[in-house]
């Protein structure tokens, strides 16, 4: 396999999420400190990897009382699972084509010690030379997961029925990566 290895820019990458609250609305946040690795082989995608690293304790809904809820043994349980990651296992469809490319990133996403497989919508954005002279890649995915599959079940009872925190998780990742120089790996 021939790669060229792209490092993502945290930046210029958003991991977002939103879960509904009281049944209603939506609640939305991110992590601010993400790390990772994309491998790109162009001449056959499906050998493509990425792999990310969420710190999560960065985790960030704009209410301190709410984020310390998250981190805590409740929810995230930072203190024994201090990142959340994603390890591709296959790539199906074109990845670097045209922008607006569409295909599918299937891998293993751990939250709280808790491996679950998950398929991530994505798109190919596009590529661009930066100020500096180094090339640059954008890519978009969506996914919807039950996060009780990670054993976050921590919830509470409504006196108007239903639950505070919803089941679904819908996360939007927007990423740009920058290609390391003389980065590309044979196989």
């Amino acid at each position: 396999m021939s790669a060229t290895v792209w490092k993502l820019d945290p930046a210029h990458s958003q991991v977002e999420f939103s879960v509904k609250h009281m049944m209603f609305t939506k609640v939305r946040g991110r992590f601010a400190d993400v790390d990772g690795t994309i491998q790109l082989d162009e001449e056959n995608p499906s050998a493509s990897t990425v792999e990310v690293d969420i710190d999560a304790a960065s985790i960030d809904t704009r209410v301190e009382d709410r984020d310390t809820h998250l981190r805590s043994e409740d929810f995230l349980d930072v203190e024994s699972h201090p990142k959340l990651t994603f390890r591709s296992k296959r790539i199906e469809g074109s990845t670097v084509a045209d922008p607006g490319a569409e295909f599918k990133v299937i891998g293993d996403l751990i939250i709280r010690g808790v491996t679950r497989e998950v398929t991530l919508d994505a798109r190919f954005e596009g590529t661009g030379t930066d100020p500096w002279g180094g090339t640059r890649v954008g890519f978009s995915a969506s996914t919807k997961l039950d996060r009780r599959d990670f054993e976050l079940t921590w919830n509470q009872a409504l006196e108007t029925g239903g639950v505070l925190v919803g089941h679904d998780v819908t996360i939007e990742l927007q990423v740009q990566a920058v290609q390391e120089q003389a980065a590309t790996v044979e196989g």
